[in-house]
């Protein structure tokens, strides 16, 4: 598939990534946007450890700080055996010991008091295009702590747990009513991920026998009915995130086609006949 950045329009565009609980322990959801040297990333990741090793690693123009984000509240912080079960919520153990291959990795192992940092306070975060976390259960936490933020983000990529594996953590139910109110639109679920309960296994493989559905990555967007109200930068942008990141093509369609209706552009037309194959009709002399 094409780049949307191979349009002229597009050329110059970047986007502002906030990733919050950035650890390296898989392939980054934007990384199409890394490989095409377009975004920016001021990263957030608690345990000092991990967070020293993203910057060893950094890319120009990544940045990480170890702080941990969340309402602006002191919190313990819950230092697990394997540092991406972390949280600011205590493991829910009992639950957690059900499933195969999960209470292993979720043994706390030290705590720290820390005082969280609101996204809204910190200046570099306010203009951020794509907002992603993963700060395991403490999702609901970071979206309080953020309006403002939120008022000029575009895309939200978080992880939702189903069942409380951390003690009284908010759930999906309660960060979609959230991110609805600040007037985003739900989009899809990504990486849907489970366990199936002891003793049960097929193959001797967990992720092959999962059962209970216990967390998965959800992104959400601008509502379709209200693009209008988006700048033409920003519906660039957007069209940037959702073509390279999600290939939501029919999604794109429709940012491309209010941008052209702002701006008297057709890139809409050009973007329909790039999937299709055919000359762009734009560029075609009448």
């Amino acid at each position: 598939m094409f780049s949307l950045f191979d349009l002229p329009a597009l050329r110059d565009t970047r986007i502002h990534v906030v990733d919050v609980g950035a650890m390296a322990i898989d392939k980054d959801i934007y990384a199409a946007l890394e490989r095409a040297g377009r975004a920016t990333v001021l990263g957030f990741e608690p345990v000092p450890e991990e967070c020293a090793k993203l910057n060893a690693a950094a890319r120009a123009g990544h940045h990480y700080l170890p702080r941990a984000v969340g309402d602006g509240r002191t919190r313990t912080l819950h230092v697990c055996n394997y540092s991406m079960t972390s949280s600011l919520y205590e493991p829910e153990s009992d639950l957690l010991n059900l499933y195969h291959a999960l209470g292993e990795l979720v043994q706390v192992a030290g705590r720290v008091e820390l005082k969280t940092v609101r996204l809204d306070d910190i200046p570099q975060a306010l203009q951020t295009d794509f907002l992603k976390l993963d700060v395991q259960g403490a999702e609901l936490d970071v979206l309080l702590g953020a309006p403002i933020t939120l008022s000029h983000t575009l895309v939200v990529h978080t992880e939702v747990e189903f069942v409380p594996l951390y003690r009284h953590q908010p759930l999906f139910a309660e960060v979609d009513q959230e991110l609805r109110r600040r007037g985003f639109y739900f989009h899809r679920f990504q990486r849907m991920s489970g366990r199936p309960m002891k003793p049960l296994l097929r193959n001797n493989d967990p992720v092959l026998s999962m059962g209970q559905a216990l967390w998965a990555d959800a992104v959400y967007v601008q509502d379709p009915l209200r693009l209008h109200e988006r700048t033409p930068e920003a519906l660039l942008k957007l069209a940037v995130i959702m073509h390279e990141v999600y290939e939501s093509y029919d999604y794109v369609a429709k940012v491309l086609e209010v941008y052209d209706q702002q701006t008297g552009e057709q890139l809409r037309n050009s973007y329909l006949a790039r999937l299709i194959g055919q000359p762009d009709p734009v560029a075609v002399p009448a």
